[in-house]
């Protein structure tokens, strides 16, 4: 009896604490505000950058900083097109580049902070490479995708509990949940986003780069670059949480004539 009460109450919570993500109107989880998430993202962010160390490549910096800048832009033209600026009320947007030529990564924060690694600078190539990246990265922030895992995990792991209880109770799995929920940092578990949240990134990247006047056609040439420098080595689909670099590139190309209804170029 009491088992069908709980499976119901977390049902009905479910249902109840559901949201829209911007762009794909897919409906998610969300039993954790932003609110609640932002200021610990920020509070991660700044330790992230404390330990660094920052890249003293002032050109490399100022391209990170100058394609944040302009899909920040686009994207609070297009929130602002649909009727859905408060989603970015918490936002503090922020973009840098961290010195660290073994890792190939970049990953934005839930609430606009965004870091990059020198080691995926020669796969970008160029600034509409880093628009590629940037674009996707950001996407998963407007999409709330960590938000989304941290709800998903916290109900498996801790109950229906919320972030600020966890945060008093245990700071170091509070903090860790949020890193692992958006794929930063080097533990990022079973926590990784899906290949639903990747995917959907993509797509919504797509459109935030057009919009920021980059063309959204080199989004599947940056994805063959990657491909490369991996030397064609990839988990198979199936076992990855991520799309396999095929896969990637050919929705990605399904995707493009619709980014280029936004593609202002500059």
């Amino acid at each position: 009896m009491w088992k069908k009460i709980i499976v119901f109450s977390i049902a009905s919570l479910t249902i109840y604490a559901c949201a829209k993500v911007a762009v794909t109107g897919r409906s998610q989880l969300s039993l954790v505000s932003n609110a609640e998430i932002i200021p610990v993202a920020n509070q991660q962010y700044d330790e992230v950058l404390k330990k660094g160390p920052l890249s003293n490549n002032a050109e490399q910096t100022q391209l990170v900083k100058r394609v944040g800048v302009r899909i920040q832009k686009a994207v609070e033209e297009y929130m602002a097109m649909n009727n859905a600026s408060a989603e970015l009320a918490d936002f503090k947007w922020e973009f840098n580049l961290i010195d660290d030529p073994k890792t190939v990564n970049a990953w934005c924060m839930p609430g606009g902070k965004v870091a990059f690694y020198t080691g995926i600078m020669p796969i970008c190539k160029d600034e509409t490479g880093v628009a590629v990246v940037m674009g996707h990265e950001v996407a998963h922030a407007i999409a709330n995708h960590g938000r989304e895992r941290m709800s998903q995990q916290m109900i498996a792991q801790y109950g229906l509990g919320t972030i600020s209880s966890l945060m008093g109770q245990n700071p170091t799995a509070g903090k860790e949940l949020l890193m692992q929920a958006i794929g930063a940092g080097t533990n990022v578990g079973m926590l990784k986003f899906s290949r639903e949240h990747e995917s959907e990134a993509d797509h919504i990247g797509l459109i935030f780069m057009a919009m920021a006047g980059y063309d959204p056609a080199a989004a599947p040439k940056f994805w063959e670059r990657m491909t490369a420098a991996s030397g064609g080595q990839e988990p198979m689909e199936f076992l990855s949480t991520h799309p396999s670099h095929s896969t990637r590139i050919n929705d990605l190309q399904g995707w493009v004539p619709e980014a280029m209804k936004y593609y202002k170029k500059k």
